[in-house]
This record gives C-alpha cells, structure tokens and sequence, in this order.
C-alpha cells in the first residue's frame, strides 16, 4: 500500500487579515485523490500587523525604514506561519512530527511579473525551526523564473479537486484578488484556462477602511452594498480598465487593486458628497462585472453548467448576488457543493502543490501562468528533529 503523506498548507492573502492553514492527507503518489481534510484554522493577524503589511505594499514606508521593515515582517511572519501550523495541528491531536511537510504561500508585497519579480515573506527558515517540519515556500517566484506570471496557482489544485467529467464548471476564487478557473466537461489539465480577472475584495476592503477612519475593515454580510445604491457613471469608468480588457495569461495584485486606489477613490467620492454605502454597492458591482465579462470574453464558448465560489468574497451575499444575476440560470454556489469546503481550499491548494513538490512532479498548470511546462515550483527547507514550538 502507498503510503499516505501529511501537509499543512498556509495561506495568507492580498487582504493581509490572517493566516488559513489546513492539514490535508494525500496519497504519496501523483495522484490527488482520495484526499481527506483533516483539520482547518483561520488565523486572523492583527490590526496592527494587517495595517504594517499594507503599508509595506503600498510603498508608504520610508526609504529610510524600509528595508528595516521589511526584514522584520519577513521573520515575524514566519513566527505567524509557524504558530498556524501549530494550532491546526493541535486542534485535531496530530503531532507536528507527524506532518510530513508544511507548505507555505508567504505573503505576498509586491508583484512586477513585467519586471519578471514577486515577492512573498514569512521566511520559510523560521517555520522549519520552529515547527521540525520540512517547509515548501517561494512558489510564485519558480514560476517568474520559468518565464510565467507567478499567478494564478490554485487552478492546480482547482482542476483536480474539482473537476467533473460531465459539467463545465467556472470556479472563482474572491479574495482581495478574483481569479477564474474555467474547467470544461472532461477537461485535462492542458485545456484548463485560469487568469486573475480584477478587484474581488480588495477595494471593497479598503474603501470600508477609509471611509471609517479604520474602524472598520469589511463590509460584513453585504450590509452596506445593500443599503447602497450602484452609480452607473462609475461603474462604467471602473469597467474602462486596461488590465480587465487584457487577455490571459494575466495577475495582478494589491499594487493595482490596493491601498492607494481604494484612498483615491474614497476620497474623490467624499469630496462629491455622496453616499459612502452607493460607492461600497458600486464597487460590488464592479467585482462581479468584471467576473461575468471576463467569462464572456476569454473562455471557449463551452457551456457552463455550474459556478463555484470560494475565497472571502464567498460570504458576502451581495456579491453572490451580484454574481448569479449576471449568469442567469446557472447554480452559483460555494466549493462545498463539490466536496471542497470553501475557506479552507487556498491552504489545501498549498498543501497539494507542496505535496507534489516533495514527490519532484509538477505542481502547477504553465498555460494559465504563461511559465514553460516541466518545473517543479517551490524552494525546500528540510526539517530537524527538535520541535521549538508548543500549543
């Protein structure tokens, strides 16, 4: 019997609220199913941390501090990674040295893939040493090096996990990023088309956190997008994105779709005068939008017979309105409908691509990154014998 193997995938995304990590049990051979989750946390970061690491990414730390800053994240982040890998494990009673390996994503502060550079932090060395454990990490970079565009990664994990033989299946992924997976009815892993769309949460995210002064960090359960109203004029300039009109293969990130954009834009919409909740309602509407019209445009024309939501954007019921009043007659429902539970799928991702790392194969699809075929994508760090961190 082939042994089965333990990886603990983490997460952290373009949002920078926290840490999703997950243990997943995958068979020690290429193939990824039968996979069982055998636990799942969300870590959440602190105010402090998030608003540190949107700084960083936003270029608002001084010249002068800068390098300083970002060295210090680097090793706290690794301290952060580390403890979510040891909490996901103690809430299920499995030991650290029963984890073959942890897999970690990093997080992400800046993405050029036109200057052939992304960079992520948490330093995997810190997680090694603290955990014991083997640690997989710098994904996105592989991928850059091999000539892609370091993102999108999950529709790896999103074809084998999800892919059907008999449905076409459009899966999203709403984070502070959206990105579309399209899976045709029996699709290999050739045909699978993926390409970050836009904005899903990030704007959202930030113009909440500016319109209230930093009371708030997201407009939870929609509440605000539902008393609002959409401002078409708007609307239309938002949709008039050079970056959405693009073709795959295509990323994008918080350098774009951040910070800055979200203070500009709450700022001229304060200088109008007009309702904060129109512009929240507004920026809803442009995320699911920008879903539906990249859907029409880069796709094959295969049909779609069911959209798959999962990712933050998943819980705000606006935007899941938003998006089944734009694909009319299609179920849109979260990953869970296909065995996968939604918030834990980016950390189970990581989990399956350091799985594969480990076995030498490939872990990624090169026709939705653009990165020659053949590269195994992750730098290992190899574990040690003395656990230094305790629950």
């Amino acid at each position: 019997m082939i042994r089965r193997v333990k990886v603990i995938g983490l997460m952290s995304g373009t949002s920078a609220d926290g840490v999703d990590a997950a243990l997943v049990e995958w068979p020690g051979s290429p193939a990824a199913k039968p996979f069982e989750l055998l636990g799942y946390r969300e870590i959440p970061f602190s105010k402090a941390l998030q608003e540190r690491i949107h700084r960083l990414a936003a270029g608002r730390v001084p010249g002068s501090e800068a390098l300083a800053e970002l060295a210090g994240l680097d090793v706290l982040l690794g301290e952060q990674f580390a403890s979510a890998a040891a909490a996901v494990t103690a809430s299920v009673g499995v030991s650290l040295a029963a984890v073959d390996a942890i897999a970690s994503h990093g997080q992400t502060v800046a993405h050029y893939p036109e200057r052939r550079a992304t960079l992520q932090i948490g330093d995997p060395s810190v997680i090694a040493e603290r955990t014991g454990c083997t640690t997989v990490a710098d994904f996105r970079p592989r991928d850059v090096a091999a000539g892609g565009e370091g993102a999108p990664l999950a529709p790896f994990f999103h074809h084998a996990a999800l892919g059907h033989p008999g449905e076409g299946r459009l899966v999203l992924n709403l984070g502070g990023i959206a990105n579309i997976t399209w899976i045709r009815r029996g699709a290999a892993p050739e045909d699978v088309v993926a390409f970050d769309v836009g904005p899903a949460n990030s704007l959202i995210d930030g113009v909440v956190a500016a319109l209230s002064g930093g009371a708030e960090r997201m407009d939870r359960d929609g509440l605000r997008a539902r008393r609002g109203s959409v401002a078409g004029d708007l609307l239309e300039r938002l949709l008039d994105d050079e970056f959405l009109r693009r073709s795959p293969p295509k990323s994008t990130g918080r350098e774009r779709y951040g910070l800055a954009e979200a203070e500009r834009l709450a700022a001229e919409w304060a200088g109008d005068g007009r309702s904060a909740d129109d512009l929240i309602a507004t920026l809803v509407a442009f995320s699911a939008e920008a879903v539906a019209a990249a859907a029409r445009a880069f796709l094959d024309g295969s049909p779609i017979d069911r959209v798959l939501v999962g990712g933050g954007g998943a819980r705000n019921p606006e935007l899941i309105r938003g998006l089944a009043d734009r694909f009319v007659g299609i179920p849109v429902q979260p990953f869970d409908a296909a065995g996968v539970p939604a918030q834990a799928a980016e950390a189970m991702a990581f989990s399956l691509m350091g799985r594969n790392a480990l076995l030498g194969i490939p872990n990624y699809l090169s026709r939705c990154t653009g990165a020659r075929e053949g590269a195994v994508l992750g730098e290992i760090v190899p574990g040690g014998p003395g656990l230094r961190i305790r629950v």
